[in-house]
């Protein structure tokens, strides 16, 4: 896979190599990456090609309690350029998924900055993250990429970096830093400001979940204090609207302890409501909004003692809340669950990208599969 130089210049602009011509109102023309040859790659074997064994695939579970609704359908789309996990999470900008960071190639700390258009089904090699890590928080709003905080070491180690891709630039620069560390973090747009909600923080033995909720102004670069999240989590799906943000599932500091609580954050009284929860305890997973309702796909669960896997699974469950109604259904489950996933709305689609193929790190995917309605 082609990857740019490294650039690392603190408060400076961080550019890739100039790029002349525009390409259809999207970012200076990227070059184009072709679909990984392999599905999945093993991390603690450097990278190398892996085949999912028969313990592996049973950790596979899409069974759902959500009564049913309408099923849709999934089709196959062009694989990743390679198999990735844990980027946490991908975000789109004009047609276009954005997937920064994340495992890959037997590292953590990837820079990897990957753009998939869906209309040519390609995949695309955009300016690389400024610096490596995984659990980097993304959102996108008015042209502009922010990715926050992340971990520098495997799912520890967090930093306090913010940087910003102008997608027509092609061009990344640092912001402010956060307030305080954090990876596996939340990343919202509301009311024009990026709200980052929970995630989990040093000392890295540790490695606890929080409440934390700061909100980052783009035009001052200053961060706000904002009335923390009722239960300290991380891994969450969250979504902006209705002029409300929508945090549902996660975790507290582990997989073995998932939770389906569902808080909905009102900014006029800078509180906390709880609504309808999640019907399949989970984290990991993604969440997007799509045609008026908020989809969770993927995620993980499991328990780890000493080393040695006792539980572990790996959710193919695809369900949906109606915000209207305040009540959940279930829907197509993923063909090949995963957890750590790139998922993003894009049209009548909804795009599922990459992920862990089994419970943790240990292998990523560079599976892509697309779900419709229609």
């Amino acid at each position: 896979m082609h990857r740019r130089p490294f650039l690392a210049a603190a408060g400076a602009l961080l550019a890739a190599p100039a790029l002349a011509q525009q390409h259809g109102g999207h970012a200076p023309a990227l070059r184009p990456l072709p679909p990984s040859r392999e599905p999945f790659h093993n991390l603690f074997q450097g990278g190398a090609p892996h085949h999912i064994t028969p313990d592996q695939a049973a950790q596979r579970v899409t069974d759902s309690p959500a009564p049913p609704g309408p099923m849709g359908r999934w089709a196959p789309r062009a694989d990743m350029p390679i198999p990735r996990s844990e980027m946490a999470w991908a975000t789109a900008w004009n047609g276009r998924m954005h997937v920064v960071g994340g495992y890959g190639e037997g590292q953590v700390n990837r820079a990897y900055h990957t753009v998939y258009d869906p209309a040519s089904d390609r995949w695309y090699d955009a300016a690389p993250l400024p610096r490596g890590a995984n659990h980097v928080a993304v959102v996108a709003h008015e042209g502009v990429v922010y990715a926050m905080g992340g971990f520098i070491e495997q799912n520890r180690r967090c930093d306090d970096k913010s940087f910003a891709y102008d997608v027509a630039q092609d061009r990344w620069r640092e912001l402010a830093p956060l307030p305080r560390p954090r990876g596996a973090a939340a990343a919202v747009v509301l009311d024009g400001r990026i709200h980052l909600i929970g995630g989990a923080t040093d000392p890295a033995p540790e490695r606890a979940s929080i409440a934390w909720h700061e909100a980052y102004d783009p035009r001052s670069d200053r961060w706000e204090l904002r009335r923390p999240i009722p239960a300290a989590r991380d891994h969450v799906g969250a979504v902006t609207h209705g002029g409300v943000i929508h945090v549902a599932g996660g975790r507290f500091n582990t997989f073995q302890y998932n939770t389906g609580l569902h808080h909905v954050y009102l900014p006029a009284r800078d509180s906390w409501v709880e609504k309808a929860p999640i019907p399949t305890p989970r984290s990991g997973h993604g969440m997007v909004v799509h045609k008026g309702r908020f989809y969770c796909m993927g995620g993980e669960e499991g328990i780890i003692e000493r080393g040695q896997t006792i539980q572990a699974k790996v959710f193919g469950q695809m369900e949906s809340y109606d915000p209207a109604t305040d009540s959940w259904q279930r829907h197509a489950p993923m063909p090949t669950p995963r957890h750590a996933v790139a998922a993003v709305s894009i049209g009548d689609w909804v795009f599922v990208a990459g992920g862990g193929a089994v419970l943790g790190g240990a292998v990523q995917s560079a599976i892509h599969e697309a779900w419709t309605l229609g």
